[in-house]
């Protein structure tokens, strides 16, 4: 026995209409063409669909249990072909983002805000990046968007600039570094660094500053909250660094001093990693805009 969809819909619409010629209407095709697939998927199946001498025309139990099988089926059918059209528009689809900046929550959350009154009908999830590997995630469309600082050669992936930051050391307001203008290496010798529980690796003051002057700081406590961090900076149990778009109140507070690292300062630049593929995708384009017009906000507030 083969049960196609049309056979489905034919029964659904025999059903609505009451008979042959009006279900022949709303099907566009003839009673006789109509009459003729009827007779057919009887001979397939064995029984008879109808009551023949009713009026309207009536399924008879088998026929009835072929309705419920239409009535399961065809709106499942609906949905996924409306899901469809609404992936080839570009106005649905998934957008699953890996996350390789552990502050940069700070600011996405803003954009996802908005994101999501664009694009009700786009499937959004978040993944710490710092836990996997984020790029080859993306290569095998595990994840869709990740955000980075550090940008690589990978074929088929795109890196688009979203804005530029410093990352900026903070210290308590009594700190005898506060008297400085600025911050080098062989300023952390003797300190507590407080930091996000990540790989060194992935932290910018490690990669942009210490590691090259090949500098370890007295001790390293790895704090997983933003809040946290600061509090225990401005209780003097250590000092920090961070994003400066993370410390825009702090820099209004009596209770810490912010300093650029190194005379000339440090600047680094957010990417959005996508497959090429994806570049041109409405939903993709807003998303990227929205990261942008966030980020520029808040470091001028």
């Amino acid at each position: 026995m083969h049960i196609e969809l049309k056979h489905l819909r034919t029964i659904r619409a025999i059903q609505h209409a009451g008979g042959l010629a009006r279900a022949a209407d709303l099907l566009n095709m003839t009673q006789s063409a109509l009459s003729h697939q009827v007779k057919g998927l009887e001979e397939q199946t064995g029984v008879e669909l109808f009551v023949r001498r009713s009026k309207p025309l009536k399924l008879s139990a088998a026929g009835a249990r072929l309705l419920r099988l239409a009535d399961k089926v065809l709106p499942e059918i609906e949905k996924t072909q409306e899901e469809f059209r609404g992936l080839r528009s570009g106005k649905a689809g998934r957008m699953h983002i890996a996350i390789e900046c552990h502050a940069c929550f700070e600011w996405l959350f803003p954009v996802l805000e908005r994101f999501r009154h664009n694009w009700p009908d786009v499937d959004v999830d978040i993944r710490a990046g710092l836990a996997f590997d984020a790029l080859p995630a993306l290569q095998k469309e595990e994840v869709d968007l990740v955000i980075s600082s550090d940008p690589e050669e990978i074929p088929g992936v795109t890196f688009m600039p979203l804005f530029d930051y410093s990352p900026v050391f903070v210290a308590a307001a009594s700190h005898p570094l506060a008297q400085k203008p600025y911050v080098g290496p062989e300023d952390f010798r003797g300190e507590t660094l407080i930091t996000y529980p990540v790989d060194r690796t992935k932290l910018d003051i490690f990669s942009q500053l210490l590691m090259p002057a090949k500098v370890e700081p007295a001790a390293i406590r790895p704090v997983e909250l933003t809040d946290v961090i600061l509090l225990l900076v401005a209780s003097n149990r250590g000092v920090t660094v961070l994003p400066d778009w993370v410390i825009r109140e702090v820099k209004y507070s009596s209770d810490y001093i912010t300093r650029p690292l190194t005379h000339e300062g440090i600047t680094r630049r957010m990417y959005a990693a996508i497959r090429e593929d994806d570049a041109q995708k409405p939903f993709m384009k807003d998303v990227i805009g929205l990261s942008r017009e966030v980020a520029e906000r808040l470091r001028q507030q």
